[in-house]
């Protein structure tokens, strides 16, 4: 993917869309025909030379590696192409960021028009410049905000991140986005940890109460772990009542802690077990122990109880293979010792003793 096969313009023909920056993990494969259907320049300055003497109805900007100077980038690249669809390609711990450089009602000044969650297929890129040449006005007008929107409803059914009973992630995108996180987290050397749980004698609310009050109580576990984790932390239900967080360290580019013991634990990555997310797992069993599920009438007081297994990068492996299968073994530790708690990797006692 790093080696782009040569830019349509070099054998003379003028492709209708440009993609900017490193193309390496954002596209899905290296399909040469998609390629030959669009331009290529992995700088930003190249692409503002390029946009102005040619147009392109639209422009894909690949987010990884531009950081703090992409908003002016973008803002500059949209005054060189005014005429043009502005498109980010995200990797899915940028989406927030992504969001906020969108145009909307609320935010007129946002200098991109959409954005695709990373990996997107280099064919899908390549149409884009096709469906999106009948837009001749600029992509501020109504008819480009709907098509915009449109596009990004679409992209969300394709992908299907979400779980339809909780409004979780779901195990897919919990996978790709452990995946992505990890590759970040080898750049930049820090933490990233996966807590994997699930529902102590969840069949039993089935059985007591019905599935549709188990279903409930599905609900209200996703509810409370999104009140317990921070909003770049991923939450998402993995299967039945089986549930994942991950918490990774977010910063920004040149941030650092006025907190001594955190940054010596960031450059040590490898020394122990990040304590945010150990205080965050404990603090999240303890809030569901204590839950009131009112639905469940006088006798669901108290009664919801979870079993963890928490692992780390790069502590306890390296893949998310490897993190997933370390944690269910501590999971498996903590049914073992009788419920209601949460094992580190390699622990012989729950996090709260």
């Amino acid at each position: 993917m790093n080696n782009a096969p040569d830019n349509a313009a070099a054998r003379g023909r003028r492709p209708a869309v440009l993609l900017v920056g490193d193309a390496a993990g954002a596209l899905t494969s290296d399909t040469v025909s998609a390629w030959n259907r669009f331009e290529y320049c992995r700088s930003m300055l190249d692409a503002m030379a390029l946009a102005a003497e040619t147009h392109f109805s639209s422009i894909y900007v690949v987010m990884s590696g531009f950081q703090g100077r992409l908003d002016s980038a973008l803002s500059t690249l949209r005054r060189i192409s005014p005429a043009s669809r502005l498109i980010l390609l995200a990797r899915m711990h940028e989406e927030a960021a992504a969001r906020q450089l969108i145009r909307t009602a609320a935010n007129v000044t946002g200098p991109a028009d959409t954005y695709h969650l990373c990996p997107v297929d280099p064919v899908v890129v390549a149409d884009g410049g096709r469906t999106a040449t009948s837009c001749s006005m600029p992509c501020q007008d109504a008819a480009s905000l709907l098509a915009a929107r449109d596009e990004r409803i679409r992209q969300l059914e394709i992908l299907a991140m979400e779980d339809d009973l909780t409004g979780l992630m779901n195990r897919r995108y919990v996978r790709e986005f452990l995946q992505q996180i990890l590759v970040k987290a080898r750049c930049e050397m820090f933490n990233v940890t996966l807590l994997v749980f699930d529902i102590d004698n969840f069949k039993r609310y089935n059985d007591t109460y019905g599935h549709t009050l188990g279903d409930n109580v599905l609900r209200e576990t996703a509810i409370m772990m999104r009140r317990c984790c921070r909003t770049h932390d991923v939450t998402g239900r993995i299967g039945g009542d089986e549930f994942a967080f991950i918490f990774w360290d977010r910063r920004l580019p040149g941030e650092h802690s006025d907190d001594p013991a955190v940054e010596a634990e960031r450059r040590h990555a490898e020394a122990q077990h990040p304590r945010e997310a150990v205080f965050m797992a404990e603090r999240f069993r303890s809030v569901v122990s204590s839950a009131e599920l009112s639905f469940l009438g006088p006798e669901g007081k108290g009664t919801l109880t979870i079993s963890g297994g928490l692992a780390s990068y790069p502590k306890d492996g390296a893949t998310v293979e490897d993190l997933f299968e370390q944690a269910d073994k501590a999971l498996l530790g903590a049914k073992r010792s009788g419920k209601n708690q949460i094992y580190l990797v390699g622990s012989n006692q729950p996090l709260n003793q």
